[in-house]
């Protein structure tokens, strides 16, 4: 099984497939598991009737289980979008870490656990060629209908690790006014940093309902105190901030 050299286990999933048309890694995809226990989690991935899988999985004691050949396609991103790509299983590894996630009221992901992210994220990284950014949230590719791994996810020890990048203001906005009183080109200036970050949103100069959920899915990444969909100055200077670091090429630039 072709992945990373340390892991504590193997527990293979019958939930995979060739990758699309030769595609290679080029994202790593984060999530949550949203269940009780990692090994019920695990159960669940290696369950043909779920059909659902990830590469591997994060307990909260560090623990690293595999399932799926890095070389094989996993079932774990569903209906997801990342610079024109719609196949992201095919394009990516997926990494399951067990919490219990919204529903428990967020639970802190263990320090153990978040090193244990790190050095697998790291591995898999070096071993694909991937830069930070092409280190996902589950709700950066399927917003609104994933908000994995969530605000409690300390983005910021890893991208101060290299995996992901986290961006800060200059100095703090008023995150809660509304935006109400942007103009078309504003808002469609907006829109055109979310797309060249690689979200999926129609360039409509109108803040819509796709346009909300992808602002949510933006803050809930970059500035998880407040997540309320509201292109404010300090949301859109994060836009600014995170585009300023981005390479000038993306990997799905030719997908």
């Amino acid at each position: 099984m072709k992945g990373a050299a340390f892991v504590d286990r193997v527990q293979i999933s019958p939930n995979h497939e060739a990758r699309a048309n030769g595609c290679r890694v080029s994202l790593l995809v984060l999530h949550y598991t949203g269940m009780k226990s990692g090994q019920a989690a695990v159960d669940w991935l290696c369950n043909p009737e779920s059909r659902v899988s990830c590469h591997y999985l994060v307990d909260t004691d560090g623990a690293v289980v595999q399932m799926v050949s890095e070389d094989r396609r996993a079932w774990h991103a569903g209906v997801s979008f990342w610079h024109g790509a719609i196949d992201i299983n095919s394009h990516s590894v997926g990494i399951e870490i067990q919490n219990e996630g919204h529903a428990a009221g967020c639970p802190k992901f263990p320090d153990v656990q978040m090193k244990a992210v790190w050095r697998l994220c790291i591995d898999i990284m070096l071993r694909h060629g991937l830069a930070p950014s092409d280190v996902l949230a589950h709700s950066d590719i399927a917003p609104g209908r994933k908000i994995d791994p969530g605000e409690a996810f300390d983005w910021n020890y890893l991208a101060l690790l290299g995996v992901g990048q986290m961006v800060r203001v200059t100095q703090q906005q008023h995150v809660h006014q509304h935006d109400n009183h942007l103009t078309s080109a504003s808002i469609a200036n907006a829109q055109i940093m979310l797309l060249t970050l690689g979200y999926g949103l129609e360039l409509s100069g109108v803040v819509d309902t796709r346009t909300r959920l992808v602002v949510e899915a933006f803050q809930r990444r970059y500035r998880p105190s407040c997540v309320n969909g509201v292109l404010d100055a300090e949301t859109q200077e994060l836009m600014e901030r995170l585009l300023a670091i981005r390479p000038t090429a993306e990997a799905f630039g030719t997908v």
